[in-house]
């Protein structure tokens, strides 16, 4: 698994947790709906580090909660 997959998964399972919407994440982390469903759908390979902190920032968790998690534990070195 890459970055970016592990990066959607894991806005995946923290909508599914926190049970709320792309576009509820979208609008508590204050970025575009769209940059989230780039993230989401693979149109975006690089997510920014700003990105995942406005989300974490939206879903009021650390940085650092938002890694350390299952999915981020074997990626690829690509």
């Amino acid at each position: 698994m890459d970055l970016q997959e592990a990066v959607k998964q894991r806005i995946l399972e923290l909508c599914k947790q926190k049970d709320i919407s792309i576009n509820k994440l979208a609008t508590l982390a204050g970025v575009r709906q769209s940059t989230i469903n780039n993230l989401i759908d693979g149109t975006s390979k690089t997510p920014t580090l700003l990105t995942i902190l406005r989300i974490c920032l939206g879903l009021n968790i650390q940085l650092e909660d938002f890694f350390h998690a299952e999915v981020f534990k074997d990626l690829d070195d690509e």
